[in-house]
Order: structure tokens, then sequence, then C-alpha cells
């Protein structure tokens, strides 16, 4: 393997992540995921029955008021705790870098079908009156809601949008990061995936007419990772969030990396 000049070196600098059954910190969610613990319970759908899924529960007024989750989107709750968790855990107040070279990338499978389902649903308890129809909507469902909560959240004014790579979002968002970083566009990147697709009845109604939706009379062990009787996927929400930095031979943050290398704990 070739070694990579410093300046060509990118370091994880911190870690903020929900997944779903309460894994909401790096150490929780590698413990359960070497323990084989499932966070998979069930929903009620609106127009469907229960079906299982994954379920993030997290504290989403720790960086954030009520009033401003309830105005923004469950993408961008999620991206602003995950964001906030990151820097959290890399100690960074922002005291060294520049909130305008700082960038925000994060990758999407889909997003604004959940607050379209929702208001088509609400007009139609008022006979359809499109007067009911919330003004939000339009903020609520561009494709780059969540990277703009997150950066509206953290006074971030660098560059920063969502990138869509159906499930392969997550890493497109991290190779967008590190380029950005390579070519000096920033500084800092905060990037990873979120997913909100969990308030979607339509995206449960079209795997199940495809027959593609998983059943079992315990979610847990619906969809288990190479088991043979599993009959389909299960759909969940979630969402990670990396802080990304150049290697400049030392990191002053929380994980005090030291060496050539730094090494994640």
């Amino acid at each position: 393997m070739t070694d990579l000049q410093d300046a060509q070196r990118i370091v994880i600098t911190g870690v903020g992540l929900t997944a779903p059954g309460g894994a909401n910190d790096l150490s929780e969610f590698r413990r359960r995921l070497l323990a084989g613990e499932s966070g998979i319970s069930t929903i009620d759908l609106r127009y469907m029955d229960r079906a299982p899924a994954g379920l993030c529960t997290f504290p989403e007024t720790r960086y954030r008021k009520k009033k401003e989750n309830k105005r923004g989107t469950r993408a961008g709750c999620i991206g602003v705790f995950c964001a906030g968790e990151a820097l959290a855990d890399a100690g960074i107040d922002f005291s060294v870098y520049d909130k305008a070279r700082t960038g925000v990338y994060i990758g999407l499978t889909e997003h604004g079908t959940v607050e379209t389902e929702n208001e088509v649903y609400n007009i139609s308890r008022f006979d359809y009156n499109v007067d009911y129809w919330t003004h939000h909507h339009n903020p609520r469902t561009v494709l780059n809601n969540p990277a703009g909560e997150i950066t509206m959240n953290l006074g971030i004014t660098g560059p920063h949008y969502s990138v869509g790579a159906a499930c392969a979002a997550g890493n497109a968002a991290l190779i967008q990061g590190t380029q950005m970083l390579r070519l000096g566009e920033v500084d800092m990147a905060l990037c990873g995936g979120i997913s909100e697709c969990t308030g979607s009845f339509g995206i449960f109604a079209s795997f199940r007419a495809q027959g593609a939706l998983a059943e079992h009379e315990d979610p847990q062990k619906a969809s288990r990772p190479f088991d043979q009787d599993r009959n389909g996927i299960v759909i969940s929400e979630g969402g990670v969030s990396l802080s990304w930095s150049g290697w400049t031979g030392h990191w002053p943050g929380a994980h005090g990396f030291t060496g050539k290398l730094p090494v994640m704990p």
C-alpha cells in the first residue's frame, strides 16, 4: 500500500449517531452489534397494519428546542443530533475552525415523501381544502433541507448540501467531504447519512407490493443477516455524522491523537 502524504490524510475526529433501539453513541452501537442485539420493534402504519421497523429514540432537544424540531423535519432532527454529538465527541467548539470554512455533506436515500404524505392526510380531514396546507412544506421537502437544518443550528456558513445516491448516499457524502478537504475548499467537514423513511407509509406499501417487506411474529427476528428464513427487508430510520479534518500531526480535541497515524479508541 502506498503511504499517503500528510497533506492527503483525513482524520475522523468525532462520531455522532443514532440507531434503532436507543444506540446513540459509538460504544453502545458497537456493543450491540457484537452482542447480536436487534433494535427492531413494530410500527403502526397509516392505511396499513403493524409492521417491523427500526425506530430511533434519542434526546431530541439536546441541541435545539422542541419548537424548532416541530417546525423542521424528522431528518433534520436526526441530523442536528448526530452533528452535535460528532462535534461534542471531537471536543470542537469552533474556537479553532472558521464556520465559513466548514462544510456539511449529508447523504439521503429519500426526502420529502414524509412531509407530503402528512400534508395530504391533513387536508383529507378538511375535505381536501388546500387552505390547510402548511407553508412549511416547501422548505421541508427540498433535498437540501437536512444539511440546511444542521448549518442553521450550528451557524455554519460554509458549503453544505445533500447527496443523493440511494442506499450508498452516506458513503457518497463521505467521499464528497474528503474531496472538499483535499481540494482545500474547507478545513473541516461534517459528513454522513440520514434516513427518516419510517415516517412514510408509502415506502412500506411499495415494498409490500413488491413482496419484499419482511414479516415475522417476532420483529427482532425479521430480516436477520444471513438468515435463510428471512422473507424481506425491514424499514428503518437512523443517522450518523463524522467530523473530518486534515491531518496536522496532532489533534487538539477530545481523543488526543498522537503518533503518525491516528487510532480511534
